[in-house]
């Protein structure tokens, strides 16, 4: 514990600017774990609990104003870099244009206490057009929430943490072996994971001359052209494919039970 007194008594600030900026530009970094030891130095009067708040939300903020407008200029392209590590990015990037399509811009005030939607909310704000300001009015105060809830709780435990870093030290060794058996478990589980997923990844796809000359021939009496794009890139004003139907993929199950069943069915988005 006083090793973690001396570092963050020389380096506290920078580190918590450092690693919260990197979570929320993607990169793996635990900050829920760098606020806790953050509260937890803010209570051993380390470091002082304003300036901690400050430093914490301004690098937040910054991190996911760029990749606020990286989406906004890139769209999806970015959003399924940042799926790469899902089983599957199509289902990943759906989820989070759910998670807006049903709660709107409040999304971005619990965005941080979701796994993958914490970095995938920004973009996809962005790449939604959201206006600038109500990105930064909405982002500042999820990323506040955030910061006082882990950092709050670091400040009112950190007596029990620092408990548990006493302990750590003591048996450092079993606590070495239990982070290699937890890693090891965790590959396994993606290897599975990843083999059940599988069969999503295959998805039929048809060159657009052939979608042409299927529809100018006889075929297109038993054929639907259906619209899917996310709400953020569809309106009332959007222009589709001649003859195409509109389908909001964010309510599938709905939309499907109008479908005929004796038709093909070909889907386009962005």
């Amino acid at each position: 514990m006083e090793q973690f007194l001396a570092l963050f008594a020389r380096h506290g600030y920078f580190l918590l600017a450092v690693i919260v900026f990197a979570e929320a530009i993607g990169a793996p970094v635990p900050a829920a774990l760098a606020l806790l030891a953050g509260g937890a130095a803010c209570a051993l009067r380390v470091m002082n609990p304003w300036m901690a708040v400050l430093v914490g939300a301004s690098s937040m903020v910054i991190g996911d104003t760029i990749m606020f407008f990286v989406g906004r200029v890139s769209g999806w392209n970015l959003l399924g870099f940042l799926c790469r590590v899902s089983m599957n990015p199509e289902t990943c990037i759906l989820r989070s244009a759910e998670s807006f399509y049903k709660r709107g811009k409040a999304t971005l005030l619990i965005a941080k206490f979701v796994p993958g939607l914490n970095t995938m909310a920004p973009p996809l704000a962005g790449s939604m057009k959201m206006p600038p300001w109500k990105f930064l009015r909405y982002d500042f105060g999820g990323a506040l929430l955030y910061i006082l809830a882990y950092g709050g709780v670091g400040f009112l435990f950190s007596d029990f943490m620092k408990s548990i870093t006493r302990g750590l030290a003591l048996a450092s060794h079993t606590f070495e072996v239990f982070l290699l058996v937890a890693f090891v478990a965790y590959i396994a589980y993606r290897i599975w994971a990843y083999k059940q997923q599988r069969v999503y990844r295959i998805v039929p796809r048809i060159e657009v001359g052939d979608l042409v000359a299927l529809y100018n021939s006889e075929e297109r009496e038993r054929m639907i052209i259906a619209d899917v794009r996310s709400h953020g890139y569809y309106d009332a004003g959007a222009h589709r494919i001649h003859g195409s139907i509109r389908i909001e993929p964010n309510n599938l199950e709905e939309e499907m039970d109008k479908l005929p069943r004796d038709k093909h069915i070909y889907l386009y988005c962005t």
